[in-house]
């Protein structure tokens, strides 16, 4: 299991951040701290692999714990979930190695989405001496999989339809209206609907009320 800390000055918010991180059993919590001087002090002499950290906090911001902890080769990983979206404060959180950024308010999915990125890093790592560039690619692409994606399937068209599908109506939309917003194929197009199909990401159904005939309706999976 991966060793987990929170550190979140607004207690509700860390309360949820508890909540999600509990419902993956690849995960325990090893404490969770409302102070970024007293998470400092605690991680200088325990040892974890991941720190969900905020930004906006009494005494010493994340940025500031992020900035010591790198300073004092202190190795973690770090998922940001904060309300900080300024284009500063990103770029520098991102220059100190952040795994993601979830920006509050954030969804059980898409939380879910950033510990799957961090177990998939981790695992593809140690599973190998060496990591091949296609293993890099993926696991640098968003924050999606760390195994490269089917021959054929390219990773920037992927998330074009990702980022399509996010758009989509509520109850769906066809092949075909996605194909004219990716600017492809609708015969391409369902190649990478059928392989988010396989993975979970993304959901079909039959649509009989076309008044003629069915058409499938695709929209992602919900969390």
């Amino acid at each position: 299991m991966y060793r987990t800390v929170i550190v979140e000055d607004d207690p509700m918010i860390a309360s949820i951040n508890q909540t999600f991180l509990s419902r993956d059993p690849r995960f325990s919590l090893a404490a969770v701290f409302h102070s970024g001087q007293e998470a400092l002090e605690w991680l200088r002499k325990r040892p974890v692999e991941l720190l969900i950290l905020d930004v906006y906090m009494p005494r010493m911001s994340g940025l500031e714990l992020l900035r010591e902890l790198r300073a004092e080769e202190i190795t973690l990983d770090v998922i940001m979930v904060t309300a900080a979206n300024d284009s500063k404060t990103v770029d520098a959180l991102l220059k100190l190695g952040v795994a993601d950024y979830l920006v509050k308010p954030f969804t059980a999915r898409r939380f879910q989405q950033a510990l799957d990125t961090f177990c998939r890093q981790r695992e593809a790592i140690s599973a190998h001496t060496s990591v091949s560039q296609e293993d890099l690619d993926a696991m640098l692409s968003s924050g999606r999989s760390a195994a490269p994606v089917p021959k054929g399937l390219q990773l920037r068209t992927l998330a074009r339809v990702r980022e399509c599908l996010a758009q989509a109506p509520r109850e769906g939309c066809t092949c075909e209206a996605l194909s004219e917003q990716v600017g492809l194929s609708s015969v391409t197009v369902r190649r990478y609907l059928t392989y988010l199909v396989g993975r979970g990401e993304a959901t079909s159904r039959i649509n009989y009320d076309t008044g003629g005939r069915p058409s499938l309706l695709y929209r992602l999976s919900q969390s």
